[in-house]
């Protein structure tokens, strides 16, 4: 940011650290260890753009992640106009699904849409088959757990649970106001 910049109050925004995903395989082994179970899923969330050059880029992510009879992607569109690239794998490999995750989310950046990267999300079960997420926001550089019920309502005993066990794996944000309600979020609902 160049001194005009901090005159005229302008900010840039930070830029998202796309390798604090990595650290997800081992928040999983935590709460596998408590119960809770990988589902094999999680997704990308962004703000599309119009253009051909982004439709191109996202035709190229899913041919890149899907190569080789891959795992499957879909893009789907939330209710808030929100685009989500949605990778399910076959087996439960958390390791392998970060790793698709970041293969998204660097090209989205490389391609110069860093800055339309929201979250992404893991997906786990609890003993009951209730899902929840592992989110992670770009922007803020932080994870929480987002675990959805019926009418809208969330299950605040859960997600505090859940941040018990990961919060010594990743990243928690501290401020309990950013913990997003990603309604219609792929996987969990």
């Amino acid at each position: 940011m160049g001194m005009f910049d901090s005159i005229l109050g302008r900010s840039k925004p930070p830029e998202a650290n796309l390798d604090a995903l990595f650290a997800v395989p081992q928040a999983a082994l935590s709460l596998q260890a408590d119960g809770f179970t990988t589902t094999g899923s999680g997704a990308v969330c962004y703000r599309p753009t119009e253009g051909g050059a982004f439709s191109a880029t996202e035709d190229e992510i899913e041919k890149l992640v899907a190569t080789g009879g891959g795992p499957k992607i879909e893009r789907s569109v939330d209710r808030f106009g929100f685009r989500w690239l949605t990778v399910t794998r076959s087996d439960t490999d958390v390791s392998g699904l970060v790793t698709d995750l970041h293969a998204i989310n660097s090209s989205l950046a490389d391609a110069g849409f860093g800055s339309a990267l929201l979250c992404s999300t893991v997906i786990f079960h609890t003993a009951e088959k209730k899902p929840f997420a592992l989110v992670y926001l770009y922007k803020r550089g932080t994870f929480y757990p987002f675990a959805p019920i019926a009418d809208d309502r969330r299950d605040n005993a859960l997600e505090l649970q859940v941040r018990g066990v990961v919060g010594g794996d990743v990243t928690i944000e501290s401020d309990l106001s950013k913990w997003l309600a990603i309604w219609g979020a792929p996987g969990l609902g």
